[in-house]
């Protein structure tokens, strides 16, 4: 029989137990996410369907999955060509 192996569970950190560094590359990186969603919807908003790989619905919905969606859409969702705003 196999050894039943104990995890040794992390307490996760609090707010007022980071330190202040933590803090800071906590809140840079939601700035991030927030500033890419937020070009992303923007874009969507803004582009011509006609301009869009797919329909602009579901970019719209992929753009809220953290980081992978508002990069997905500005690597595979849009267009190559002139005339994009």
């Amino acid at each position: 029989m196999a050894k039943n192996r104990t995890r040794v569970a992390r307490k996760k950190k609090t707010w007022k137990e980071m330190s202040p560094s933590s803090k800071a590359g906590t809140i840079l990186v939601g700035i991030a996410q927030v500033s890419l969603l937020v070009a992303a919807q923007r874009d969507i908003s803004k582009r011509p369907a006609s301009l869009i790989n797919g329909p602009k619905a579901a970019w719209r919905a992929a753009s809220f999955i953290n980081f992978i969606g508002p990069m997905g859409y500005f690597i595979f969702g849009r267009k190559r060509g002139t005339g994009a705003p």
